[in-house]
C-alpha cells in the first residue's frame, strides 16, 4: 500500500507542477513588482475617471430630466468598450502588424496565459521589453479606450437615442480609436515612427489619441444631429453643479494615473509627469477663471472646473516631455484659449456642443499637442538619443505634431461622419422632439430622478 501511494505521488507530481504553468513562466520574474504595483494603481485611477468621474461631471451639467440617461451613457460605454477591447480592439491597436493597423494575434486576448514578452509583442524583433505583465498593460490601455468615447457623449447630450449611441460607440472604438492608437503609440505605427523625414509624434498620454480624437468626433456629432430643441431660447442651465464639481475633482485625481501612469513604470518620468499635470491644471483653472471674470464680471463654478479640465487635457500629450515651467505656460494658454472656444467660438460658428467636448477636449488637445512640439525637453522626451539637458522642441518636432493633429482630425472626423450617417439611415440618431422635451430619463429608461 505504501509503495502504491509513493508511485501515485510521483505520477501526480509533474501534473501538479505543470498546472499553474503561467505562474512558473521563466519570463515572469522579469516583471518589476514596483512598476507593476504603480501600473495597477494607475489603471484603477484611470477607470475612476470614467466611472464615477466623467459620469458625475457630465450629469451635473445637464438638465434634471436627463441626469440618469447621461450617467447611463458613461456606465454602459465602460461595459461596451471593455468587451470590444478584449475581443478585438487591443489586438488592432497594440500588436506589431504594420504601420497602419495591428494584427489579429491577440484577438480574444489569445496567448495571455503563456506570453509575457510585451516588448516583442509590440515591436517585433525591435521591441523593448517592458517591466510589467502584458495583462496590466492591456488593462491600462483599456481604460484609455473606455474614456475616449465616453468624452464624445458630452457633445450630443440630451438628444441621441440610446440604441444609436451603442452602435456608434462600438463602431467608433474599432474603426477610429484602435487605428489612431496604433499609428501614434505602437512602435510600428507610422505617426509615432515619424513621416516626411520628421521625428515621431510626441503624445505622452493621449493628446491626439484621446482628446483631439474625441473632440472632433463630438463636433461632427453636433453638426450631424443638429441643435437641441429650444437651444438659445429655453433655460438649459446645469441641474446640479455640485455633482459636476465632484466629477471634475475625481477627474483631476484620476488624471495622475492617466499621465504619470503613461510612464509605464514607477520612475523619474512618472514623477515629472505628475508635477507637470498638477501645475498645468491649476494654472488653467485660474486662467479660465480670470478670463471669465474679466469678460462676464463674475467667476463661475462651472468656469473654474471647466478650466481645470482644459488644463488636464492640454498637458496630457506633453506631461512626460516637459519641465514645470513650460507646463505652467501650457496651462495658462489652455485656460484662456478653451474659455474662448467654449464661449465665443461656439456662438460664432453656431453649433450646439452640449457639454463643450470640442471646446475643451478638441481645442485643448490641439493646444497641448502643438506646444509639446515647442517645449519638449531632452531627458524626458520620446525623441531618441536626446543629449542630457537638450531642448528637443523646435521646428521639426512642431511640424511632426502638426501632422499628427491634422491626421487625427481628418480620420476621426470623416469616419465619425460616415458612421453617423449609416446609423441614422438604419435606426435613426435622435429621439423625437416630444421625447426630447419630456426627457431621456423617462423616454429611454423609464426612470425619473427624485
Amino acid at each position: 500500500m505504501k509503495k502504491t501511494l509513493q508511485r501515485g505521488a510521483l505520477a501526480l507530481a509533474p501534473l501538479l507542477l505543470a498546472a499553474p504553468a503561467w505562474a512558473a513562466d521563466a519570463k515572469l520574474p522579469t516583471a518589476d513588482t514596483g512598476d507593476t504595483a504603480w501600473m495597477l494603481t494607475s489603471t484603477a485611477l484611470v477607470l475612476m475617471m470614467t466611472v464615477p468621474g466623467l459620469a458625475l461631471f457630465y450629469a451635473g451639467m445637464v438638465r434634471k430630466k436627463n441626469v440618469l440617461a447621461t450617467m447611463m451613457q458613461s456606465f454602459v460605454i465602460t461595459c461596451l468598450v471593455t468587451v470590444v477591447w478584449m475581443v478585438l480592439g487591443y489586438s488592432l491597436a497594440f500588436t506589431a502588424g504594420n504601420a497602419y493597423i495591428g494584427d489579429l494575434s491577440r484577438v480574444m486576448l489569445n496567448g495571455f496565459g503563456t506570453d509575457w514578452n510585451l516588448g516583442f509583442l509590440l515591436g517585433g524583433k525591435g521591441g523593448v521589453p517592458q517591466t510589467i505583465p502584458e495583462s496590466v498593460f492591456m488593462m491600462f490601455q483599456m481604460t484609455f479606450a473606455i474614456i475616449t468615447p465616453g468624452l464624445i457623449a458630452g457633445a450630443f447630450a440630451d438628444r441621441m437615442k440610446f440604441s444609436a449611441m451603442i452602435v456608434f460607440m462600438v463602431g467608433w472604438s474599432i474603426l477610429v480609436y484602435s487605428p489612431i492608437a496604433h499609428w501614434v503609440w505602437a512602435p510600428t505605427g507610422w505617426l509615432g515612427a515619424g513621416v516626411f523625414g520628421l521625428p515621431g509624434a510626441a503624445d505622452f498620454a493621449g493628446g491626439t489619441v484621446v482628446h483631439i480624437n474625441a473632440g472632433i468626433a463630438g463636433l461632427v456629432c453636433c453638426l450631424v444631429m443638429g441643435k437641441r430643441v429650444g437651444y438659445g431660447q429655453d433655460n438649459m442651465a446645469p441641474y446640479n453643479l455640485s455633482l459636476a464639481v465632484i466629477g471634475a475633482s475625481l477627474l483631476w485625481v484620476g488624471w495622475f494615473g492617466f499621465n504619470a501612469g503613461s510612464a509605464v513604470g514607477s520612475n523619474g518620468r512618472a514623477g515629472m509627469a505628475m508635477v507637470a499635470t498638477q501645475v498645468a491644471t491649476a494654472a488653467a483653472a485660474l486662467a479660465w477663471m480670470f478670463a471669465e471674470w474679466i469678460a462676464k464680471g463674475k467667476p463661475s463654478v462651472l468656469g473654474v472646473i471647466s478650466g481645470a479640465v482644459a488644463g488636464l487635457v492640454a498637458i496630457t500629450p506633453a506631461s512626460g516631455f516637459v519641465l514645470p515651467g513650460p507646463a505652467l505656460i501650457i496651462g495658462i494658454a489652455a485656460g484662456v484659449i478653451c474659455f474662448w472656444s467654449a464661449t465665443s467660438l461656439k456662438h460664432m460658428l453656431g453649433y450646439d456642443d452640449s457639454l463643450d467636448t470640442f471646446g475643451v477636449h478638441g481645442v485643448g488637445g490641439i493646444v497641448g499637442a502643438l506646444l509639446t512640439g515647442v517645449f519638449a525637453y531632452g531627458p524626458f522626451t520620446a525623441t531618441k538619443d536626446a543629449p542630457l539637458g537638450t531642448n528637443i522642441g523646435g521646428l521639426p518636432q512642431f511640424e511632426a505634431q502638426v501632422v499628427a493633429v491634422c491626421t487625427t482630425l481628418i480620420w476621426s472626423g470623416v469616419i465619425s461622419y460616415v458612421l453617423l450617417k449609416i446609423i441614422d439611415a438604419i435606426i435613426g440618431l435622435r429621439v423625437t422632439e416630444e421625447e426630447e422635451r419630456e426627457g431621456l430619463d423617462v423616454v429611454l429608461h423609464g426612470e425619473r430622478l427624485g
